[in-house]
């Protein structure tokens, strides 16, 4: 085993991964004693993960790296009432079929960064759904209510600073679900760890408190920092909104693109967290100044689009940047939209496409750009947004600013 993962707590903490964790000295002890399984949940409301997971999923590859097994968790139960945790409303309701949908997305992103497959150390994916559908309420209240007080339960923070706003009965049962996830976990996969962001707090040493007040084993839980970029949004988030993981969400180039154009403050900590570079050479990055910083987020960039897209899509991420930015006429890794020869003939406009194609939210968000010189075909500016697409070329490459790009191909 690698040095760095002879002591995987040190290198969780040395990288940035760990904010809290309920017995650091217990958790750095059995981890160190052997396989242990560990696990992290995904509630099911998008078809993709993005770039805020990826602290979760890049901690359980540095754990599965060091011998231990992930258990990814997918909330088909819970998805159906959402976590309350720190929000301001209720999340919308989703049916069953666009919930096994999601799930079949999320879950498409977890072999690329783990090994999913049989063996002690092989990623496993279960779905809370197995156990929670079945479960009757008052066995529930039974098995887990009896346990919590509600005064304890109003006392955390996630739930009084929702109390300010409007809390459903149902939600306020999150928590004991999530606890109760938990110690069904330990009883079905010997899973002794759950690893959550830094708002699952509470629900996590609920699980842990459970499984004492039931008479079970000792369980353990980490939480991981609040990922805020250095000027203060939200990680996973862009102007374009999320950074999604999974390519026909978010093309690899644009993927790529959102890594290159990280600021300055943040290069260091995201080779930290979200790269297996060592940290000698993570700080020695981080210290670059200029130029020279451009080249480490090249390189951030690059490695994490390759974990995320495979060694190809990085590579080819990489290249087109250098066509784009550096007078070069490659497109490939760019978002494709592909259009009839008829619609052009009839008429389509740069302002049309560029909402179509998600460089814009609206016609005169395009119109505005181009006044202000920001919309370019083909590298050129063009003035006026409502001028129509050439009926002359098959492709082209419609761009807003220097950071958003569309390649536009016309099918016959």
């Amino acid at each position: 085993m690698p040095h760095e993962l002879s002591d995987i707590f040190h290198t969780l903490e040395v990288r940035g991964f760990i904010h809290q964790c309920t017995d650091p000295d217990g958790l750095r002890k059995t981890l160190a004693e052997g396989v242990r399984s560990a696990y992290i949940g995904f509630d099911a409301t998008a078809d993709s993960l993005h770039v805020g997971h990826l602290q979760g999923l890049m901690l359980m590859r540095w754990l599965q790296r060091a011998g231990h097994r992930p258990i990814l968790l997918v909330g088909g139960a819970t998805t159906r009432i959402g976590d309350p945790s720190f929000r301001d409303a209720s999340r919308p309701m989703l049916d069953e079929a666009t919930i096994a949908a999601n799930i079949r997305g999320i879950s498409s992103t977890f072999a690329r960064y783990l090994d999913v497959s049989e063996g002690p150390h092989g990623a496993i994916v279960v779905n809370n759904a197995d156990w929670l559908d079945g479960l009757g309420y008052l066995e529930f209240l039974g098995r887990v209510g009896r346990h919590f007080s509600v005064n304890r339960l109003l006392s955390f923070d996630a739930v009084r600073a929702r109390l300010e706003h409007s809390l459903s009965f149902q939600e306020f049962g999150y928590t004991l679900l999530q606890a109760f996830d938990f110690t069904e976990l330990a009883e079905r996969h010997d899973c002794t760890l759950q690893i959550g962001g830094a708002d699952q707090w509470a629900n996590i040493i609920n699980g842990v408190e459970l499984s004492r007040r039931q008479g079970g084993r000792q369980l353990y839980g980490l939480t991981m920092p609040l990922l805020v970029t250095a000027d203060g949004r939200k990680m996973g988030k862009s102007a374009g909104g999320a950074v999604w993981l999974n390519p026909d969400r978010l093309a690899p180039f644009d993927f790529w693109q959102f890594w290159r154009n990280v600021d300055d403050r943040d290069v260091a900590r995201f080779l930290a967290l979200f790269t297996e570079l060592p940290m000698d050479e993570v700080r020695r990055l981080g210290s670059l100044q200029g130029a020279e910083l451009n080249e480490a987020k090249i390189l951030l960039a690059s490695e994490v689009t390759r974990l995320a897209h495979g060694e190809a899509a990085a590579k080819a991420a990489a290249r087109t940047a250098t066509g784009v930015f550096g007078g070069g006429e490659s497109d490939e890794g760019l978002a494709t939209l592909c259009i009839e020869l008829g619609r052009v003939r009839d008429g389509v406009t740069l302002a049309e496409l560029a909402v179509q194609g998600g460089l814009t939210s609206s016609r005169s968000s395009a119109r505005r750009l181009a006044v202000g010189g920001g919309l370019r075909l083909n590298g050129e500016q063009v003035g006026e947004a409502d001028i129509t697409l050439p009926v002359e070329g098959r492709e082209w490459r419609l761009s807003v600013g220097r950071k958003q790009h569309l390649r536009i191909v016309v099918s016959s």
